[in-house]
């Protein structure tokens, strides 16, 4: 495995982070089962970098990165947002300076949004919601500046999200996670429901952003491509244990682990037409 950086290059250190689920019996008598989600993971983000998370469906990628992100609890181990502890099991309101620091875009654009709520609202949620900027002015005009830094027109503000495309209602979910000027930000599947043009324009839009606001990125993603194209750094996951990690280029091109390989073979390639 890679040596993990060291404590002055690291934005979030995950150690030894388990997260284990205790599933009911669906028959009568039938005693319960404990599912293991992430099993003794070691995670270190650095600071500036993009790191791209690959594996199969159930691998524990999402489980992941909820636990550095304090949205869930692990089961055993530690996380630490730039050194400061994070505690999950601690009430909502003390963790608003982990939410200051983070932002998320999730999978599916249509239903992140709320139907009942102008973009502008949907955007400048975090800012109301964190305490960022004076209320009026001030936030409208963040609303309006990241509505054009994501490519969207700032007279957009006013209109709901069914009056977008899927390409661009994500467009709107990025606006959203990166209003509050996040140091994190998370794509947990962020591109995989959009078709493949749009994919591509939302890709380089993240690469932009990222080159632009400095933030560091944490990309989840089946879609090997993605990551090879955006991320520094890659960790493959197998059953919620982290089999392989490293630079993106030296994994994906020479990876160590057969897990990797069988990854690595099992995307589609086009080969020379035959006549």
């Amino acid at each position: 495995m890679t040596p993990l950086a060291s404590d002055d290059d690291v934005l979030v250190r995950g150690r030894a982070l388990s997260r284990t689920f205790r599933q009911r019996g669906t028959r009568m008598f039938e005693r319960s089962r404990t599912t293991t989600a992430l099993d003794d993971a070691d995670v270190d983000v650095r600071t500036g970098s993009a790191l791209g998370i690959i594996g199969e469906s159930g691998s524990g990628k999402s489980t992941l990165v909820r636990i550095l992100l304090g949205l869930d609890a692990p089961t055993s181990g530690t996380v630490a947002f730039d050194g400061r502890p994070v505690d999950a099991r601690a009430r909502a309101r003390s963790l608003h300076w982990l939410r200051r620091e983070t932002g998320i875009v999730f999978q599916d654009p249509y239903a992140s949004l709320d139907p009942r709520m102008s973009v502008g609202r949907i955007v400048g949620e975090p800012l109301w919601a964190l305490g960022v900027l004076t209320p009026g002015a001030e936030r409208r005009a963040r609303v309006r500046e990241v509505l054009e830094d994501v490519g969207l027109e700032a007279e957009m503000a006013t209109r709901y999200p069914h009056e977008f495309s899927g390409g661009q209602r994500q467009r709107i979910a990025l606006a959203r996670a990166i209003v509050h000027r996040p140091r994190l930000l998370v794509g947990d599947e962020p591109l995989s429901a959009l078709d493949v043009t749009v994919r591509a324009q939302v890709l380089e839009l993240l690469r932009e952003l990222r080159r632009t606001q400095g933030f560091t990125l944490v990309m989840v993603s089946h879609d090997i491509g993605v990551v090879q194209n955006l991320c520094d750094d890659v960790i493959v996951m197998k059953d919620g244990r982290i089999v392989e990690e490293g630079p993106t280029e030296k994994v994906l091109l020479a990876p160590q682990v057969a897990y990797t390989r069988r990854l690595l073979a099992s995307i589609p390639v086009i080969g020379p037409s035959q006549t």
